[in-house]
């Protein structure tokens, strides 16, 4: 079976889908209809902006899903999924990719979740850590152990998972947790506590705009960040998508349900290659690509 999978924040760069929008009268269309929703011309800061401008959470968000997206529809007959994830905001992506939301549905709801997003960073400030060498569990209980706000975020592949929290929180984290034998704790540049209990205000707002959007039943099983668990019900995509923001991201666990569910290769559909080197991590045998039209 074919696993399609679809980034999330961090895999921007300047210039991405310039070349699908120059080469596909159908990308094309649908850039400018996604200028046309967003207000502004987000194609302009995709394709010539700066690193600066590309960072900023209500442009990145909609960029990568605008990118992933718009690359799969390309793909024509050829894009069959069989199985779909995404890494956090790639949940989006992959939900498009499955027909369980519509292009545009998808897209305000992604601007939505941006907007939510930031307004929550700006509430605290928080901050996010990458935790490298150490198994989870050493991870878990570190941070369960503290008092300020701090929670594992990622599960990105193993030995490698990102905390999230306050501050205070994730610098008490990082100490102990090279204390405890961590290869590097790394603070990240990141807007804030992305995946954690401070983004509840930000889950509040998102929980409004996803119940108020209609969801398909889609083609094939989307594996969902919060529990690694294949679904096709539109009503438990919606309660997962929604705890999302609040809940961890669990890509190791999900990539292991779906190779023990048979997939034999993966697909990434998006900017960059971050997630086809988190699938080797999980196993070094599978096949990985990106997709290309």
């Amino acid at each position: 079976m074919k696993a399609y999978v679809f980034p999330g924040q961090g895999a921007q760069f300047v210039g991405m889908g310039k070349e699908l929008y120059e080469t596909s009268a159908q990308a094309k269309e649908l850039f400018e209809k996604a200028n046309e929703i967003i207000g502004f011309r987000i194609t302009d800061v995709m394709f010539n902006g700066t690193d600066e401008d590309l960072k900023q959470t209500k442009v990145t968000q909609p960029a990568i899903f605008l990118h992933s997206v718009i690359l799969a529809k390309t793909l024509g007959e050829s894009f069959k999924p069989e199985m779909v994830a995404g890494h956090s905001l790639g949940e989006f992506s992959a939900l498009v990719a499955n027909g369980t939301l519509g292009f545009e549905d998808g897209l305000k709801l992604v601007i939505a979740r941006a907007n939510a997003m930031q307004k929550a960073c700006e509430l605290q400030p928080s901050t996010m850590a990458a935790i490298l060498g150490l198994e989870d569990n050493v991870v878990e209980d570190i941070c369960v152990a503290i008092d300020e706000v701090v929670v594992p975020a990622n599960y990105n592949c193993p030995g490698q998972l990102v905390i999230s929290g306050s501050i205070e929180g994730v610098n008490i984290a990082c100490e102990k947790l090279k204390e405890a034998g961590a290869k590097r704790a790394l603070v990240l540049n990141v807007g804030g506590a992305f995946h954690s209990p401070l983004m509840e205000p930000a889950r509040v707002e998102l929980e409004d705009a996803i119940n108020a959007t209609a969801f398909n039943t889609p083609v094939c099983p989307v594996y969902q960040n919060v529990n690694a668990q294949p679904t096709s019900d539109p009503e438990v995509i919606k309660k997962n998508l929604i705890a999302q923001l609040t809940g961890a991201v669990r890509w190791t666990q999900t990539v292991q349900a779906m190779l023990s569910d048979g997939a034999s290769s993966f697909t990434e559909v998006g900017p960059g290659n971050v997630l086809q080197g988190l699938v080797k991590k999980v196993s070094k045998e599978v096949a990985t690509e990106s997709a290309t039209v």
